[in-house]
């Protein structure tokens, strides 16, 4: 199921369109401001971002710059009202891909939403994410709550692999399979015993990254 992340201050606006794109497949989260958004945004990537234009705590293209900033492919519709050509122009400056004028009907936002995905494809592969910790696959770079963590190969490698199962746990031995082994780095448990103690410190010690006692290491978030 696609995850969209829908900004809009107007309960009314906000509950029809995530019911009906609800019904079209989509999981809708429904933040009223900015800074709400950029909390979850933190923690989580999603498919694509429904922006609304004039929030309580400020514009949307303060978001829109901050998203470009450090998820350059997520896909970003911003919605704005009638005639303001101004919105439009300084949305696309902002990094937006595409917009639409209220008041709209939720077929042409449907179509929209659906025209931009097949442009971009599923940017969110692009990012795992837990707990606040972002991993961009195509860059190859993790970062904690938007700041960047220099981590070795080996920590990213382990990082890469948890995130790819996160939710499941995955056992000592197989981790040093498919971390190490397969690239011919035959090493040992103590080998991965150091690299995760030390990413653990490069991330400040996340909830999210668990130990499985006697077995191994569980990727959620916490609770």
């Amino acid at each position: 199921m696609m995850e969209l992340y829908y900004v809009e201050d107007d309960p009314n606006i906000a509950d029809s369109v995530k019911e009906y794109l609800s019904r079209k497949g989509f999981q809708v989260t429904v933040y009223h401001t900015l800074s709400k958004a950029r909390q979850a945004l933190s923690h989580h990537v999603p498919t694509l971002v429904l922006l609304d234009w004039n929030m309580p705590d400020g514009q949307g293209e303060s978001l829109c710059q901050w998203i470009r900033a450090n998820w350059k492919e997520l896909p970003v519709i911003f919605l704005t009202v009638r005639g303001d050509s101004r919105d439009i122009v300084s949305g696309f400056q902002n990094g937006a891909d595409d917009y639409v004028v209220k008041p709209f009907e939720l077929e042409v936002l449907y179509s929209r939403i659906l025209a931009l995905l097949r442009r971009s494809g599923d940017a969110a592969k692009q990012y795992l994410s837990c707990g606040g910790i972002v991993i961009d696959t195509n860059r190859r770079t993790v970062t904690l709550h938007s700041e960047e963590i220099s981590v070795s190969a080996a920590e990213y490698q382990l990082l890469l692999y948890l995130m790819q199962n996160r939710g499941r746990t995955v056992t000592r031995e197989k981790i040093l399979e498919q971390v190490w082994d397969v690239n011919g780095s035959y090493v040992n448990n103590n080998t991965l015993t150091v690299t995760m103690k030390r990413l653990r410190d490069k991330l400040h010690q996340p909830a999210c990254l668990k130990t499985v006692r006697s077995v191994g290491y569980r990727m959620e978030d916490a609770v």
